[in-house]
């Protein structure tokens, strides 16, 4: 399903959450939407799920609104870090529920997660530890099988095991039937790998769209003494440097190969990195 994003703008008062974002998602990937907090993905997430307006601009998959648009919200299924169940239900209940849901459930998928995750069929919600919490909504992402599937920081107070089987079975299902699969998450070196296009959005606005493979070849560090680097840095688009001592450090979009060849240090730069230093008012949009 493609999602066309255009011109998307969302106020709260006078506080912009969004301001004129513009993109396009062609094809089912692995998605990671990237950025600090307050940055606008939970608003982005919710206006494509349907769940909320835009102010002005809009949202089209496959040329549709999905606001209370059943057929669309049918296809797509998003997961918080909270609220996602009401607390008086069993989980055997939220599992029902959500079977009639999405015409794409997969039954058996979610049995054996219940299972994997070791939860009460017949617990309630509000019974739940958080980290439980958090399981149920990462077996129901799984299960709807929905083309398109949003998870926004899924797994808050799982350990690092739990976590670990979540990416390893997201990746099992995506490999067996491909689908937009939208992952927004502060554990980014945790997950980096998965993705196969990042976003990051900062104060509302959008500031990188690119394949997650170019930016593990394409952006480094480069480290000599300063007037080396600086000599190196002339045409090339700069995320960020330092300096101590003499020396110095700058964060490119540029080949590896080209510093490597004038003698500098050459290091790669982790997405996590790249997100934190996009987003620290060193380089503008």
């Amino acid at each position: 399903m493609k999602i066309v994003v255009k011109g998307l703008t969302r106020k709260y008062g006078e506080k912009l959450a969004l301001n004129n974002v513009s993109f396009t998602l062609d094809e089912p990937k692995i998605y990671g939407l990237l950025g600090r907090n307050g940055a606008g993905k939970t608003t982005f997430m919710e206006i494509l799920s349907g769940y909320k307006l835009a102010s002005s601009g809009q949202i089209l998959v496959d040329d549709e609104d999905p606001f209370d648009n059943q057929r669309l919200t049918e296809s797509i299924c998003l997961i918080k870090d909270t609220n996602n169940f009401k607390p008086e239900l069993k989980v055997k209940h939220i599992l029902r529920m959500y079977s009639y849901f999405y015409p794409t459930w997969d039954a058996a998928l979610a049995e054996e997660l219940i299972d994997v995750y070791q939860l009460n069929r017949n617990s309630k919600v509000k019974a739940l530890s958080k980290g439980m919490e958090s399981a149920l909504g990462i077996i129901v992402g799984l299960a709807s099988k929905a083309p398109i599937t949003i998870f926004d920081e899924p797994y808050v107070g799982l350990d690092a095991s739990a976590r670990k089987k979540f990416y390893e079975i997201l990746m099992e299902e995506y490999e067996a039937k491909k689908r937009t699969i939208i992952l927004s998450t502060h554990l980014i070196d945790e997950v980096s790998l998965l993705f196969e296009e990042v976003l990051i959005l900062q104060e509302g606005s959008i500031i990188l769209q690119e394949n997650a493979e170019v930016l593990r070849n394409n952006a480094c560090a480069v480290t000599g003494p300063k007037h080396e680097v600086e000599a190196f840095l002339t045409d090339k688009e700069i995320i960020g440097k330092k300096e101590l001592a003499g020396m110095m450090t700058a964060y490119v979009f540029d080949s590896k190969h080209a510093a490597q060849r004038q003698g500098l240090q050459v290091d790669g730069v982790p997405i996590q990195d790249l997100m934190i230093y996009l987003t620290e008012g060193q380089r503008g949009a």
